[in-house]
């Protein structure tokens, strides 16, 4: 690997998921066999990344500046954020050496804005968090997720579902350039609530959290802040699964950790290749 990148590896033998015995290696190897399906989803966008540099049993932690070091190579995006009153250097990830980069720094996770780096303020993404709540799990977030495909499909919207590798689903729907975030994240909310409407079992609020066994249509990540785990990221759960875009008909027969490290890399199939393609509207 020396050879083939900029990269300058470190502590390959490094155990990231114990239980498994997966190393820094092999994380490395997935990503590079899954570049090509995952670089498409990163282009342009600001990385928040979580990185585990002693294993995803010790703690980890979030980062969005550039860490100490960072190669002169390395793609930024200055940004400045009202909250924090300060400017932040995010990491732009559009090549392989990037995101091998970004592997041997044991950045297991890498989250992305809804928003390019051309146009942070005008979303070209919407996302509907489907989020199961104890008892409730992947079953109801399934039937949840397909109630809201026929709903979108019914008002002139495909849409576009994945894992999200942890215990629930992302339904995502690409759309035109020129709104805002409050239109999208108003649009997203007003479909939870005609949802929440209808069937007993899915919420629209944060605050329903709290009630078992409930599937909540989460709406907030729709703002500039917000972020959702890529396409084809790992997630740091002792499975070692990815966040697996799925086809529509893939759904029913979903389990939680069907998609993982060892096999997404190995999948025949394309599922979301219109993706970029297709462009939507909000109603007006």
């Amino acid at each position: 690997m020396q050879n083939l990148t900029r990269v300058k590896f470190s502590n390959l033998d490094k155990l990231l998921f114990p239980e498994l015995r997966i190393t820094k290696s092999d994380i490395i190897e997935y990503y590079i066999k899954i570049a090509a399906m995952m670089l498409p989803f990163l282009r342009n966008r600001t990385l928040v990344r979580t990185r585990y540099p002693d294993g995803i049993n010790e703690v980890g932690f979030y980062e969005k500046d550039i860490p100490k070091g960072t190669p002169e190579w390395v793609q930024t995006h200055k940004k400045y954020s009202k909250s924090s009153e300060k400017y932040t250097n995010y990491v732009v990830c559009n090549d392989l050496d990037t995101l091998l980069w970004l592997s041997n720094l044991a950045a297991i996770e890498l989250h992305i804005p809804l928003s390019k780096i051309d146009s942070v303020k005008e979303p070209d993404l919407l996302l509907f968090d489907v989020d199961p709540e104890p008892p409730a799990a992947l079953p109801e977030a399934i039937k949840t997720a397909l109630i809201l495909r026929d709903y979108l499909e019914n008002i002139g919207f495909a849409s576009f579902v994945k894992s999200s590798g942890k215990k629930g689903l992302h339904v995502v729907i690409p759309i035109e350039s020129g709104y805002s975030f409050d239109e999208t994240s108003s649009f997203v909310h007003a479909v939870a609530i005609e949802l929440a409407k209808k069937h007993e079992f899915i919420v629209s609020e944060r605050s329903q959290t709290d009630i078992p066994g409930t599937v909540l249509l989460d709406y907030p990540q729709n703002s500039e802040r917000g972020t959702m785990i890529s396409p084809y990221s790992l997630r740091a759960v002792r499975e070692a699964t990815v966040s697996t875009p799925l086809d529509w008909d893939e759904l029913p027969s979903l389990r939680p950790f069907d998609w993982n490290i060892y096999n997404v890399a190995d999948r025949n199939k394309e599922p979301w290749k219109n993706f970029f393609s297709e462009r939507f509207k909000l109603p007006g």
